[in-house]
């Protein structure tokens, strides 16, 4: 289907669960103004050995309050940060819970672990405690899909509910999936988002062993994560889940929905070249996709949220494709990375990065890189933004990136309602 021929797809609702422990999205973005970290020391309770390393975690979010102890007591964590975020932005985005037909909406959901705090459970169940029975939610508690099929389930969303797992790209590529539903037609609204749910000992030990993780002490664990500065250490693990109402601009203009800006743009991508090395030249091919298809040239872009997740070979490579894709425009393009700040969430990190994004367009202000105080001579060439966030910034359009183990990238591009 030619651009001509494709609807438009507006932004009409975000919610979210974030590691700062509330749901107030507006908050969230006012607190990543400032330059704040929500990272802490950080040692899960179930724990079958010593182990702490700085995380992101949701302290604040009681399930049962927020979603009422019968879902609560059928879903793991992820599942219900995720259906807690998709709530928020559903009724963000002005929409009853219950009482019309349904059939044209749906869910697109992404998790790159779904379902692991249970599944680790169930593991000590049998091999550390010695029971001999599996819980009777096993299987619905640990599956990938049950984010979204409770979603769709509790506001009885009929259209396709699909869930996709690509590591730390699922979010991105769901909304951006999302995106294509919308733009043929397929569906009139669509929930976009992700949810994780990743500090579990078992995860926790495995990123480790893979010596990415930055690690700190009880005074120095909220400034362990620091993309793109010299001498940085690796990345942060964090949980929570975001999701943004996708709606077909025609079908939000007649309800009377506020727009917080347009999707209009999504590239993929696959590096093909190594499971977890990153190529600038697949990432520049998936922005290149995404600028086209938005019908933006390069110098339109304001803001860029990096992956940046401040792994010595991740933030170069990253920067190295905005060199390519932007040229000279690169020199003032803002560029920031959020993880910094609230950690990398895996599968749900596309996700918040874009809700991030689609409010700083809305607002006008683009929040920094936090503790980047000196940038990494190999990270140079793009205006990192520094210290506290702008304000007043004119933008028209903004980016958000997400690359993944597997070689998998999917960016999507914003427009500012005009």
């Amino acid at each position: 289907m030619s651009n001509a021929g494709r609807r438009r797809v507006a932004v009409t609702g975000v919610g979210l669960v974030n590691p700062f422990g509330g749901m107030d999205a507006q908050d969230f973005f006012a607190r990543l103004m400032r330059g704040e970290s929500a990272v802490r020391l950080h040692q899960h309770p179930a724990s079958p050995a010593p182990l702490a390393q700085p995380a992101g975690v949701c302290t604040g979010f009681d399930a049962e309050a927020v979603l009422g102890r019968p879902l609560a007591a059928v879903t793991d964590r992820y599942a219900q940060l995720g259906v807690a975020a998709g709530f928020a932005a559903w009724d963000d985005a002005g929409m009853p819970r219950q009482g019309e037909e349904r059939d044209e909406y749906g869910v697109s959901w992404g998790t790159g672990i779904g379902g692991t705090m249970s599944m680790e459970k169930g593991y000590n169940d049998f091999f550390v405690h010695g029971k001999d029975r599996a819980h009777p939610l096993s299987v619905v508690l640990v599956m990938n899909n049950a984010a979204a099929s409770h979603l769709a389930i509790n506001l009885g969303l009929g259209s396709a509910c699909l869930t996709y797992s690509v590591a730390c790209a699922s979010s991105a590529i769901a909304i951006g999936e999302a995106m294509r539903r919308i733009q043929s037609g397929e569906s009139q609204m669509v929930i976009a988002g992700g949810s994780e749910a990743p500090l579990s000992f078992s995860i926790m030990r495995a990123w480790e062993a893979m010596r990415v993780v930055a690690q700190g002490n009880e005074e120095t664990a909220f400034m362990a994560c620091r993309p793109f500065q010299e001498g940085r250490s690796g990345l942060v693990l964090g949980e929570g889940a975001a999701a943004l109402v996708l709606e077909d601009w025609a079908h939000a203009q007649a309800r009377g929905a506020r727009i917080y800006c347009e999707l209009a743009g999504y590239g993929q991508s696959c590096d093909h070249t190594h499971l977890v090395k990153p190529d600038a030249y697949g990432q520049t091919r998936a922005m290149n996709l995404a600028l086209r298809e938005a019908g933006l040239a390069a110098e339109e872009i304001g803001y860029l949220n990096a992956h940046g997740t401040a792994t010595r070979e991740g933030d170069p490579s990253e920067i190295e494709a905005l060199r390519q894709v932007f040229g000279v425009h690169a020199e003032q393009l803002l560029v920031s990375a959020s993880k910094s700040m609230h950690g990398h969430l895996l599968g749900a990190t596309g996700a918040l990065e874009a809700l991030i994004t689609v409010l700083a367009l809305a607002r006008g202000e683009v929040p920094p890189t936090a503790h980047l105080d000196h940038v990494a001579e190999d990270c140079r060439g793009v205006r990192h933004v520094m210290g506290e966030g702008l304000c007043n910034v004119p933008l028209r359009a903004a980016v958000s990136n997400s690359f993944a183990f597997g070689g998998s990238n999917a960016v999507l591009a914003f427009k500012a309602v005009s």
